[in-house]
């Protein structure tokens, strides 16, 4: 193979592979919003896990200014509860999925801000 042909190839490949590295930034306007939308009826507006929906749950929700809790939660963790919901992954099933209300990034852009709460 020619050295002209092979190195548009390979800019291309480096370009690609530092595009996948890159870390997204959070919308975190929007993720403020959704939370205070869909989720605080339960996790409360400063995410203790005290909403007005919270106490006609059979679980209490997570409270998320626990840090010695949350830091035991991996990002991960965080998102395949949101998507999936609390009995997908061995949690109550009072915390809904949510996989049809919002995309991954949004999901990604929730547990950013969920984060936040959590104030050493």
């Amino acid at each position: 193979m020619k050295r002209s042909t092979l190195f548009p190839g390979l800019i291309a490949a480096v370009a690609a592979f530092v595009a996948m590295a890159a870390p997204v930034r959070a919308d975190m306007a929007a993720a403020e919003k959704n939370y205070k939308t869909f989720c605080a009826k339960c996790h409360g507006d400063t995410g203790k896990g005290n909403g007005s929906g919270a106490a006609s749950l059979s679980t209490k929700p997570r409270d998320f200014t626990d840090c010695a809790r949350m830091q035991k939660l991996s990002d991960d963790t965080l998102f395949n509860v949101i998507k999936n919901g609390g009995k997908a992954n061995g949690l109550s099933p009072d915390m809904q999925a949510w996989s049809d209300g919002f995309d991954d990034s949004e999901i990604h852009d929730l547990v950013a801000y969920v984060r936040t709460f959590c104030k050493k």
